[in-house]
């Protein structure tokens, strides 16, 4: 299979897109055509939680944009993880190479692209109002949730852990006097199935409770040819998670508990190897993504459980609000990592496919891990023209994680090597900000935030490594102990009643991070605090009598130490760096509009410049097969890429997404419709240093749902298609030994059945 070609300069892959929009054009037209109700549709006002407190997006001097309701529903209507958000609000990427069980995000070009089980984001991601510090507990399932908000800039005077490039927020369906629920069956290609549903409801008077759960699963629909191997076939999974919340509503006292759970089993991340062109980054002739040759052990279970308790009090002219969260995991994932089966000291034709230099097969485990936090915040209720909150903060996580090896060249796949880390890491937080009304059209905030932050580390090689030898040592310890002060200053001054401007400037903070990858290079890898000042200004709109929605935004930021890892190279090792300086910029656009009464479109679109500002940093180069861009140095006897100028990894400079929904209403209350979304972004770097093979192309992913809803939308029937033009593309790597990568998920089609009650 070839890939599609494109020209210089063109919006790559644009013709499906337009091709799509332009068939519903005339639905659009026979849409307007329907007869107007007396009162022209509007949108609802745009509820937000970006300041902990409820408030209209509109207010909020943050970029900030939602996706809920219908929208949510029909980009996880094939079954997929929480990746399916990438590209789908302006300046948000996200990848892994961990398959569904370890996403890594990116907001305006800001992200990590460490694969370590202690790895350190500085994107927070926020459930329920509890921070998911470890990797493994960002994937947890998307279900029965009320609203999903990506906060862009530093947001760490509010929010307590590692938020200089943003917060990604899910909120669930809370428990109300109020019963309701609903069931949602998906089945589609691949035997697919997503299930869905929740029911909530009273138990008394004060007490109600709300049940919810998901169960998703796939066959494996990649086949492995290499006869004799552990695995017949690749990338199925099968996963479950669960959620209950019970509320108790007093006079003066509200109690909200959560437990949840999470367990997964499938294959893990499925490298392919020499599938990408040398000297470019198209896959190479005669490729198929629906077969492998692997001859290692694949495999991806992980269980996660926790719960919280958020409680408060109204005291009158304040109210109180405690916020109590416990979260542990536990997982092993293991992989072929060479992408194919032998090496090259097998002799000729005994390695494939193609040039395999040496085989690897490794697995990282979570053995032990357990998180618990706690917040006490205080805000005040209408002080007039003030107000404020103020709180304490308190992190603590323990966290053991197992790195093994294996030799697939032997019979059974016998373990080679095994090295333990332990991280205990302790934080707390006092915080506080306020907002003042200057006049009546504009409001003054501020924040700030002091953060204490303590790791301790150790890892030891409880087993020698094999093929690279590192000898059986340790423990080697680690330990750092840094403070640091947050804030941001905002204004907000209404222009119209209609129209809000808005600029902030922002103080970020990620602390430092400690590794121990002891399978390859002796010796801890360390990487100091990272501190970002952004600036950011922007236009809110309600428009056309809110038939319309603008959001606008232009930004800049600076990070001092920025926490890079350069991943790979001819010893396969995983080194943290600091780079002098990154700077970023851009602009990014909302939008969200009726066209008429029963058409509905939305759009979304970012540029992100970024550019690495260090003319001494330097890193290991990739093990063979790539061709290096930028200049190079010798250090030590080993060939290093100087990377000063770079784009940061993963970070697109165009993203773009829109979505339109076109309704046909029936007499009957029932309504036929149709609805299409899609999502491109620009090319992207997947390592610090500039290669053509390990440059991912532009990707322009595109959905379609056709259904027939009744009873006034409560029941609804459709059929969907996801990817729809079967776009394969090449969207993370491993550059120690071959042209080996990983793909995005293949076009599926499916039907679904939704009830509510």
């Amino acid at each position: 299979m070839s890939p599609t070609r494109t020209s210089r300069g063109r919006l790559p892959v644009a013709r499906p897109l337009v091709a799509a929009l332009s068939a519903l054009l005339p639905l659009v037209a026979a849409a307007q055509e329907t007869p107007a109700a007396k009162d022209p549709v509007a949108l609802d006002a745009l509820q937000v939680t970006a300041q902990r407190r409820v408030e209209n997006a509109k207010d909020v001097p943050v970029a900030i944009s939602a996706i809920q309701g219908e929208k949510l529903d029909v980009l996880g209507s094939a079954g997929d993880d929480i990746r399916f958000l990438a590209a789908r609000v302006p300046s948000l990427n996200i990848e892994s190479s961990y398959g569904r069980a370890f996403p890594r995000f990116y907001i305006r070009g800001l992200g990590n692209t460490d694969f370590d089980l202690n790895a350190s984001q500085p994107v927070s991601l926020v459930y329920d109002d509890v921070v998911q510090e470890s990797p493994l507990l960002k994937g947890f399932p998307l279900f029965d949730l009320a609203n999903v908000e990506v906060l862009r800039g530093p947001q760490g005077t509010l929010f307590g852990r590692n938020t200089p490039a943003g917060v990604v927020k899910f909120d669930s369906a809370r428990p109300s006097q109020d019963a309701d629920g609903y069931v949602r069956v998906g089945y589609g290609s691949y035997n697919s199935w997503n299930v869905q549903g929740a029911y909530g409801g009273p138990l008394t008077d004060r007490w109600s409770a709300r049940v919810s759960a998901i169960y998703q699963r796939r066959d494996d629909w990649v086949d492995n040819t290499r006869a004799g191997a552990p695995n017949s076939g690749f990338e199925g999974y099968d996963e479950a998670a669960g959620r209950v919340q019970f509320l108790y509503e007093g006079d003066d006292f509200e109690a909200l508990f959560n437990l949840h759970k999470r367990k997964l089993n499938g294959t893990a991340r499925l490298f392919r190897a020499n599938i990408i062109q040398k000297g470019g980054n198209g896959l190479v002739e005669n490729f198929d993504r629906d077969k492998v040759a692997n001859d290692g052990v694949n495999f991806s279970d992980l269980e996660t459980w926790g719960g919280s308790a958020r409680l408060q009090w109204n005291l009158g002219s304040v109210t109180l609000h405690s916020i109590t969260g416990y979260e542990t995991a536990e997982s092993l994932n293991r992989g072929d990592i060479d992408g194919g089966y032998g090496d090259a000291s097998l002799g000729a034709g005994n390695y494939g496919p193609g040039f395999i230099p040496f085989s690897s097969e490794s697995a990282d485990g979570l053995p032990h891990h357990r998180q618990w936090t706690q917040e006490f915040r205080v805000e005040s209720n209408e002080w007039g023209r003030f107000d404020w909150q103020a709180g304490v903060f308190y992190f603590d996580e323990d966290v053991t994680i197992n790195n093994f090896n294996y030799n697939s060249l032997k019979p059974g796949n016998p373990q080679t090597g095994h090295v333990v880390q332990n991280q205990r890491n302790k934080a707390w937080a006092v915080f506080a900000s306020g907002d003042f009304d200057v006049t009546e059209r504009f409001k003054l905030r501020a924040g700030v935030r002091y953060t204490q932050d303590k790791k301790d580390f150790n890892a030891s090689v409880l087993q020698a490594v094999l093929p690279f030898g590192t000898p059986v040592s340790g423990p080697y310890l680690a330990n750092t102990d840094v403070n640091d002060v947050s804030w941001d200053v905002s204004g907000v001054y209404k222009l119209t009643d209609n129209v809000n401007a808005y600029a902030r400037v922002a103080k970020g903070f990620r602390a430092p991070s400690i590794q121990g990858r002891l399978a390859f290079a002796p010796g801890l890898s360390q990487a100091d605090s990272e501190k970002v000042i952004s600036y950011e200004a922007g236009i809110k709109a309600d428009l056309f009598e809110r038939r319309a929605r603008l959001g606008l935004s232009v930004f800049r930021y600076n990070v001092d130490g920025q926490q890079l890892i350069a991943v790979g190279g001819t010893n396969n090792t995983a080194t943290l760096l600091n780079a002098d300086k990154t700077i970023g910029q851009g602009v990014e656009l909302d939008l969200e509009a009726y066209l008429a009464d029963n058409v509905l479109l939305t759009f979304g679109s970012s540029y992100n410049d970024t550019e690495i500002k260090d003319k001494d940093l330097a890193v290991a180069i990739c093990g063979g097969g790539c061709t290096i861009n930028d200049p190079t140095t010798v250090i030590n006897g080993g060939t290093y890429a100087l990377v000063n100028g770079n784009p940061l990894p993963q970070a697109p400079k165009w993203i773009h997404n829109a979505t339109l929904r076109v309704g046909f209403p029936l007499s009957d209350g029932s309504e036929l419709y149709a609805y299409t979304d899609w999502a491109y972004r620009s090319a992207v770097n997947f390592f610090i240093y500039e290669s053509p093979e390990f440059r991912g192309r532009s990707s322009l992913e595109g959905g379609l749902r056709l259904g027939y809803n009744w009873d006034y939308g409560q029941y609804d029937v459709a059929v969907f298609g996801r990817n729809l033009t079967n776009q394969t593309r090449v969207v993370g790597a491993i550059d120690f030994n071959n042209l080996t990568g990983f793909l995005n998920e293949p076009r599926t089609w499916g039907v679904e059945f939704t009830a509510k009650f």
